[in-house]
């Protein structure tokens, strides 16, 4: 990176790490992590050993570079496309209205591209690692090689806006014509629990939402943030050939849907590795403890297992929604990214899965994220894992009634235990048999 774009990307992100705390001495990167330390296993890292050992290439196509193939290689479709047009990310001089920067992602990795960039921008899940973060240089190479990066990367990766681990945030601002983003007029982060109205600041969206607004494909033109803020012209816009250069990318579209499918999923894979990194680090405090206290190995303080808790709870709420924004009309995206996302499955044998979307009133039919079939779910220290799993099933089997997830239907929880016990391998065994007393509890009301 060239001196001038270090000291700008310092520039606009400083104010931003002040806000959001960036940790300075990040416990991860000692025992038992050892986050920069470690070898990764994730996507990204078995996609290179193929290109080592000459099992696959990656053509190089013009000003596009590796982008297409990289992903058709990850099994990312073109159809999850966003475009962001803020200058917040590694090669900001690159990005503005004109030239957005296109984000790309599947269950467990995320691409970025600029146009002319340098590089192209990735970062995987890991299931022991979290999210581990690379790049691929955009120039034609023989044998091209994805470089590993943390310094920079974590500058905005690891703070308290990403539970405190390497992981992932989605923002929204207000925006200049030049990109710049407007900090002074505010700057939120977007997860599904925020209000559509806040989101979308500094991205470009195409679908439909009836009167629901939003502050996405939003220009700033002046200095100052008047408001009330006029976006009549950016709601319910279904083309962008107008703002920009479409041809330029591998999709004409921004689309809503997939941008409203990604803010969930950052949620819940910042958890999870949240919920993985502590069960780790509590339980190595435990072995360090009985050790010095000349404890019977094996013995649990109770700290530690109030630390399980307290981060298996707040995963087990981003799983199943809770708090998430409601919907007031229907939403629809442009790309066909809806269809391509609810057709992966798995399905139960009466056609349902997970992955089926509302879009109507919430994100989706059942509310329980898709990602528990993820490795980053299943890689969880088994003390995370089973505690998460027999909180999921006193909610799910209504033993737990508690005002949180009131928004879970008695039909919700039964519909959500009967696609998991048909599509999840490796369930409790308590969740194969479902015994009357909670058969009474789902039915009870």
């Amino acid at each position: 990176m060239r001196l001038p774009n270090i000291l700008q990307f310092i520039a606009v992100a400083a104010p931003l790490l002040l806000a959001g705390g960036l940790c300075a001495d990040d416990e991860f990167e000692r025992e038992p992590i050892l986050y920069s330390a470690s070898t990764p296993e994730n996507r990204i890292s078995r996609l290179q050993q193929r290109l080592d050992d000459g099992e696959m290439t990656l053509t190089h196509q013009g000003e596009k570079s590796y982008l297409p193939a990289l992903l058709k290689a990850l099994d990312i479709p073109a159809e999850s496309q966003m475009l962001v047009f803020s200058k917040t990310s590694l090669q900001m001089r690159r990005i503005s209205p004109r030239t957005p920067r296109a984000l790309y992602f599947n269950d467990d990795v995320y691409v970025g591209f600029c146009q002319s960039g340098d590089v192209l921008e990735i970062s995987a899940v890991d299931a022991q690692l979290g999210t581990v973060f690379y790049t691929l240089d955009q120039r034609k190479k023989e044998k091209p090689q994805f470089e590993r990066r943390s310094d920079n990367c974590l500058v905005c990766h690891s703070s308290s806006r990403t539970e405190g681990v390497p992981g992932h945030l989605v923002r929204s601002l207000y925006v200049d014509a030049g990109g710049q983003p407007m900090l002074s007029a505010g700057s939120r982060m977007v997860d599904h629990t925020t209000p559509i109205e806040q989101r979308w600041g500094g991205w470009y969206v195409t679908g439909t939402h009836g009167s629901q607004k939003h502050l996405g494909n939003l220009v700033v033109r002046g200095r100052d943030v008047e408001e009330p803020v006029d976006n009549s012209a950016g709601q319910n816009v279904k083309e962008l050939k107008d703002r920009l250069n479409v041809d330029r990318y591998v999709s004409p579209h921004s689309d809503i849907v997939a941008l409203m499918v990604l803010e969930h999923q950052v949620l819940v894979h910042n958890r999870l590795v949240k919920a993985g990194f502590d069960t780790r680090q509590a339980l190595d405090y435990d072995v360090m403890m009985n050790r010095t206290l000349e404890n019977p190995e094996g013995t649990r303080l109770e700290s530690t297992t109030r630390r399980i808790m307290s981060t298996g709870d707040r995963l087990v709420e981003a799983l199943l929604l809770v708090n998430e924004a409601k919907l007031t009309e229907p939403v629809k995206g442009t790309s066909g990214y809806a269809e391509q996302f609810s057709t992966v499955g798995p399905h139960d044998p009466q056609g349902r899965s997970l992955r089926d979307l509302d879009l109507t009133t919430r994100l989706f039919k059942y509310p329980c994220s898709y990602l528990i079939y993820s490795e980053a779910f299943d890689g969880l220290p088994a003390e995370s894992r089973d505690y998460v799993w027999r909180r999921l099933f006193d909610i799910l089997s209504g033993h737990d009634q508690s005002e949180k997830f009131a928004h879970l239907s008695k039909d919700d929880r039964q519909a959500i235990l009967d696609i998991l016990r048909a599509t999840k391998s490796n369930l409790p065994d308590y969740y194969e048999v479902i015994p009357e007393a909670t058969t009474a509890a789902l039915n009870a009301e």
